[in-house]
């Protein structure tokens, strides 16, 4: 049931979510003119301001900079990728599909390249109400790991994680099991912080190696230096800038949740 609620709950407090309701609330009170319009102003505002790319881009940079440099040691015993970042092999699909956050697959594959006696620890198993296809997550990440010449001994599967908390608990126990000292953390880099800290709660020792980046140095730069056009763009809301504050918000709605249950 939490893993549930927490897919679901937050929808309402996201900006697109957040303005539904508010539109509905207009609705519910259309005769009420002064009360409803205030609604329609809050509603206008929300969409506004999260989906401009000033406040996008800060909020964004407030998690993805955390760990923007880590100094990865010479040796390296384990490489941890955390699941999110790929699609089943449904039809009309050819093949295993890299999603959005599909860069922590090829950047483990490189990183395992890098540090060729690393094993790589692929964490990520079904959420019931979720589920589409009989494979995993990490069952669907070692189809990729293998075809970009990841050696299938070096692969070892964690499949039964449902959300951060349990790919950090389950996959901590098997680095514990197998003595591993020097552990690469690959996510996103917007969600390498919770990451980070849950590991740690679970007397993991970690060392950040985030990839899926949305802010860059050049992106930040001419956030604040754009020219005129970019300016005005800047301020106009766009479905990616929404997007961006949904992944953010989530990100900081899933810390505080999981300080309120002890995780981290």
């Amino acid at each position: 049931m939490f893993v549930f609620l927490s897919k679901f709950l937050p929808l309402f407090v996201y900006p697109v979510g957040l303005v539904c309701v508010l539109i509905v609330f207009t609705l519910a009170f259309w005769k009420k003119t002064k009360f409803a319009k205030s609604i329609l102003i809050i509603a206008f505002l929300v969409l506004f301001v999260g989906g401009n790319r000033y406040l996008a881009n800060f909020l964004a940079k407030s998690l993805e900079w955390q760990y923007k440099e880590t100094e990865i040691p010479s040796e390296v015993d384990a490489i941890v990728v955390l699941g999110g970042s790929t699609e089943p092999a449904l039809p009309p699909r050819p093949m295993t599909e890299i999603g959005g956050a599909g860069d922590r697959v090829i950047y483990a594959a490189i990183l395992s390249r890098q540090y060729p006696n690393a094993k790589v620890l692929l964490s990520g198993g079904d959420i019931d109400f979720l589920d589409q296809s009989s494979s995993t997550p990490a069952a669907d990440m070692a189809d990729l790991m293998k075809l970009m010449a990841v050696p299938e001994s070096a692969i070892i599967l964690q499949d039964k994680s449902q959300n951060t908390y349990e790919d950090a608990l389950f996959s901590c126990e098997m680095v514990k099991e197998e003595g591993f000292q020097n552990v690469l953390l690959v996510t996103s880099a917007m969600h390498m912080p919770r990451s980070v800290k849950l590991f740690e709660k679970q007397g993991c020792k970690v060392i950040p190696a985030p990839t899926d980046f949305s802010i860059t140095d050049v992106a930040w730069e001419k956030t604040w230096h754009p020219s005129t056009e970019e300016f005005i763009l800047n301020f106009i809301p766009s479905y990616s800038n929404l997007s961006q504050v949904t992944k953010v918000m989530k990100e900081y709605i899933g810390m505080f949740v999981y300080h309120l249950r002890g995780w981290i």
